[in-house]
């Protein structure tokens, strides 16, 4: 799988990163879930999405390598003035690599599901 030989060094992944996606796959958040059973196995519109997918330092919540989409979900945790200063110097550093990042809140996609994937297919056709 990930163990062939240069296939984690495309990315520059670590074996930590590579266990924090893990971990994270293995306990989403209920906005999480709800999310990946509308975006798994090509259910919008045939587009294909990995989920806590690593790049680097980074663990995108959900990524779209077709059209190069980060999809952020934010919990409460992200209203901390600290914690939403970092998310800003994240999601420039994301797009400064050339992929769009979107972000939703937890309850947004609690809410209003089909709103939410309406916005990523529209960011996905341009």
């Amino acid at each position: 799988m990930n163990d062939l030989p240069g296939r984690n060094r495309l990315r520059a992944v670590t074996p930590e990163m590579r266990d924090a996606g893990r971990r994270l796959r293995a306990n989403p958040t209920p906005a999480e879930r709800r999310l990946w059973n509308a975006l798994s196995n090509g259910q919008l519109d045939g587009l294909r999405f990995r989920r806590q997918h690593v790049v680097g330092t980074f663990v995108y919540d959900f990524y779209c390598p077709a059209h190069r989409l980060v999809v952020e979900l934010d919990g409460a945790v992200h209203e901390d003035p600290d914690t939403a200063e970092h998310d800003v110097l994240r999601q420039e550093a994301i797009e400064n690599t050339g992929r769009c990042v979107l972000r939703f809140r937890n309850e947004e996609v609690l809410r209003d599901l089909r709103g939410v994937l309406g916005r990523i297919l529209a960011a996905c056709r341009g």
